[in-house]
């Protein structure tokens, strides 16, 4: 195929270039300021598999979340009370970095790192206002199947 050949600018034409677009400059870094909130939502689910804690500001907008797998417990490691309150740590943290101080906390689900994450979020210096229970419950359930006919 032969050498293949590669066509430099000269540092005069490189600035005529620039003079003509402007200054190469890099993309910018966003650097979003933490929002200074005192008050805030924190949502837990809680399932057989794993906890997701949700923190979100009064009016629902999401702020952060993380789970027991995000925390690096693998298996059935992630549906217990101790990965559920390293959860809540790391999100007391995150609410802290905030400023959020008092939280209202909505439980939703039927896994074992219920209690021991409201307990961690207690311990840790967060206020809670109030704790609400919105795990879904079904009124009539499925529809029944077709009566047998022998």
């Amino acid at each position: 195929m032969g050498k293949k050949r590669i066509i430099k600018q000269t540092e005069e034409e490189l600035l005529k270039e620039e003079e003509k677009t402007g200054p190469i400059k890099a993309p910018k870094e966003t650097k979003e300021r933490p929002i200074k909130i005192r008050e805030g939502k924190i949502f837990i689910s809680s399932s057989y598999n794993n906890t997701i804690i949700t923190l979100a500001d009064p009016q629902g907008n999401v702020l952060g979340w993380t789970s027991a797998g995000t925390a690096g417990f693998k298996g059935t490691k992630k549906s217990t009370p101790y990965a559920a309150s390293k959860v809540a740590e790391f999100i007391t943290d995150m609410a802290k970095k905030f400023g959020i101080e008092k939280v209202e906390v909505l439980v939703k689900g039927i896994g074992s790192g219920r209690e021991s994450a409201i307990r961690s979020l207690v311990a840790r210096g967060l206020e809670i206002i109030s704790i609400k229970d919105v795990t879904p419950i079904p009124h009539n359930g499925c529809r029944q199947p077709k009566a047998r006919r022998v």
